[in-house]
């Protein structure tokens, strides 16, 4: 899908995966780049080359991942409908 940040991607799962997160403050210390976007979390991937945009439940420790776009696709905001 994104061969270009397979690596980052990659990094950021292995982080996800190695955590349990129990706040956004929590999560803000280990990716200084999310935001809290209403009821979701956007990830800068890639060096700003991608956006993750991810669903958390920190009480039931679940995390969807909602959409993976590139930078232009996320600036378009098709993603919030």
């Amino acid at each position: 899908m994104h061969p270009e940040c397979a690596t980052a991607l990659l990094g950021w799962h292995k982080i996800v995966k190695n955590n349990e997160f129990k706040s956004y403050a929590d999560l803000k210390a280990s990716f200084n780049s999310v935001d809290k976007v209403g009821d979701l979390y956007v990830f800068d991937i890639g060096g700003n080359k991608l956006r993750l945009i991810a669903s958390i439940h920190f009480n039931r420790k679940k995390l969807y991942i909602r959409h993976i776009l590139t930078h232009k696709e996320y600036d378009k905001g098709d993603w919030r409908k």
